[in-house]
């Protein structure tokens, strides 16, 4: 399996409502709502098979002392295969307080 990573915001409210469907998130009831808060998240980290979108996780910062990660969401097909651990340093690097300082 060949998962790509990327910060892209070229996302259709349709493959990010799957994906929350999917996982049985309330937020999906709301799909403007949700397309609209990821979209003005700080850091926005997807996860991609081929064209299909498997798993997003996002980042809504204060830009100084606060960090706060408020989705984290993998396919069901796709648990347990790291994707979560592959995300995760990518959507920290640039925060406020993270040694990372590049994507």
């Amino acid at each position: 399996m060949d998962i790509r990573l990327s910060k892209t915001r070229y996302i259709k409210q349709e493959d990010i409502i799957e994906v929350y469907r999917a996982n049985g998130w309330s937020a999906s009831e709301k799909p403007d709502e949700l397309y609209n808060a990821l979209m003005n998240s700080h850091t926005l980290v997807t996860a991609w098979d081929g064209d299909r979108l498997v798993g997003l996780e996002n980042a809504i910062t204060d830009g100084y002392l606060s960090v706060y990660y408020p989705h984290l969401l993998v396919h069901p097909e796709y648990q347990g295969k790291g994707l979560a651990e592959r995300s995760l340093p990518k959507c920290k690097r640039g925060m406020p307080g993270s040694t990372c300082k590049c994507w």
